[in-house]
């Protein structure tokens, strides 16, 4: 039984190499759209997999680099513009991706009590690289741990100005693939170019944003609340909570027959509607929930097969306190609907192009972020020995994730950081229907509406 709360160390028996791509890649500057580099995405993704049985290593590196000739700009390092310090681009030189190789003293099932709810010490499964600036870490970092019991651990840091979820499942789709077939294509070719995104010109911003603001130097106003400054001034707690299917169907129910609504809209509402109550806000506050949203058939003509870059928006749906958290889940859940209602071709043309003004961000100051992973192919990765028997990211923060639940396609968990005197108030109120629903419904037998 392992006693601990927390990893011990990684040996290392190798200084971490470089994988460049096996044959000589295209070199030139890649644009990246305003949705791929805007400020809110400069940040390296940070994904964790654990496999019951170990791949060789030798086999995991020449895939690697047989992968990058197909994705060479994650072998390129990222820079800004000659034109716009403001502006980022790839510079596809092929220096290659960090690889590392580990040990660690623990079995898979060690980890597994401790997985449901990250802690600082997961850190040590991804090796870090020393750099000045964010420019400075490569788009690509992997690091593969093996386990006492024959298990493995991989960890991957992959640039978020390069890749949203949906393209990073795509390369590390076609990553195992070469593993496992490297005798046959990939099958899905990536598509680098991502002028189908570019700005229009002139801009034509023909809506309002809400879930942008613009940074104003010269606004000394205190009475403004920051959200973020607020939560990560205090030690964050994560939660983590695994909603079933009947859960979800409970959910559900609070809104037929007069609404129709889907898993993610109902689970986010019901989030965003605890999160709120547990902070004890003013309830004359104007609150917003951030969710994101694919545009990849939104678009017209839709973003082509392959694309792998940023291909989504952050839906804004925002309230005042008081109606949020009076009102029955009925509320939250058609301010969602109609946030993604307005996401339209038009609208995200308005958006990016709202971004070419590098003074605007995305409004934090009184959000919940819900990012979505579950249902994005992340969890269904196999380099030969088999699914992975966990997945997840290597640490939680105050942006919440909805994740895949292995072994369970309708089950989500919902991970989020909360300082440690309200979380506790955050998930009395997340399961509180918990014990009042009579689950008489096997969850394996429900098998829903659409999600």
């Amino acid at each position: 039984m392992f006693k601990s709360s927390e990893l011990p160390d990684c040996c290392y028996p190798n200084q971490p190499i470089l994988i460049c791509p096996t044959i000589p890649t295209p070199k030139h500057s890649l644009y990246l759209s305003n949705l791929d580099d805007q400020k809110f995405l400069r940040f390296s993704i940070k994904y964790l997999y654990l496999f019951k049985k170990s791949v060789s290593l030798d086999s995991l590196k020449y895939s690697l680099s047989r992968v990058l000739v197909d994705y060479y700009p994650l072998a390129g390092r990222l820079r800004a513009t000659a034109e716009d310090d403001q502006k980022l681009e790839v510079d596809c030189n092929g220096e290659g991706a960090v690889f590392a190789e580990a040990f660690m003293d623990i079995t898979a099932e060690d980890f597994l009590q401790l997985s449901n709810k990250p802690n600082r010490s997961l850190r040590k499964l991804l090796y870090r690289v020393e750099a000045l600036t964010f420019l400075d870490v490569p788009p690509l970092v992997v690091q593969v741990t093996n386990l006492r019991c024959g298990g493995m651990i991989l960890c991957t840091a992959i640039n978020h100005c390069l890749c949203d979820g949906i393209g990073t499942a795509q390369f590390l789709q076609a990553w195992a693939h070469i593993t496992t077939k490297p005798n046959l294509d990939i099958p899905i070719s990536p598509l680098h170019t991502r002028h189908v995104l570019k700005p229009r010109n002139p801009t034509q911003i023909n809506f309002t944003h809400p879930g942008y603001t613009r940074t104003n130097p010269n606004d000394y106003n205190t009475h403004n609340i920051d959200m973020v400054k607020f939560l990560q001034s205090q030690p964050l707690v994560p939660s983590s909570l695994t909603f079933t299917t009947s859960h979800i169907l409970h959910l559900k129910r609070q809104c037929v027959p007069s609404l129709k609504c889907t898993t993610f809209e109902a689970l986010a509402s019901h989030t965003w509607r605890c999160w709120v109550r547990s902070l004890d806000l003013s309830h004359s506050l104007n609150v917003k929930l951030l969710f994101s949203v694919s545009i990849r058939k939104k678009m017209n003509p839709e973003l082509p097969l392959g694309y792998y870059g940023n291909g989504f928006v952050l839906g804004c749906a925002q309230t005042n306190v008081k109606d949020l958290v009076t009102a029955n889940l009925h509320h939250g859940v058609k301010l969602v609907q109609q946030a993604k209602s307005t996401l339209d071709n038009d609208y995200i043309r308005s958006m990016i192009d709202l971004l070419e003004d590098k003074t605007v961000k995305t409004d934090l100051s009184t959000s919940l972020v819900i990012s979505q992973w579950s249902k994005l192919g992340l969890e269904d990765l196999d380099f030969g020995e088999g699914k992975p028997l966990h997945m997840g990211p290597l640490t939680s923060d105050i942006y919440c994730l909805f994740l895949p639940v292995i072994g369970d396609f309708d089950a989500v968990r919902v991970l989020v950081s909360m300082p440690e005197g309200i979380v506790e108030k955050f998930e009395y109120f997340m399961t509180e229907f918990w014990d009042k629903e009579d689950n008489i419904t096997d969850a394996n037998g429900y098998h829903g509406e659409d999600k």
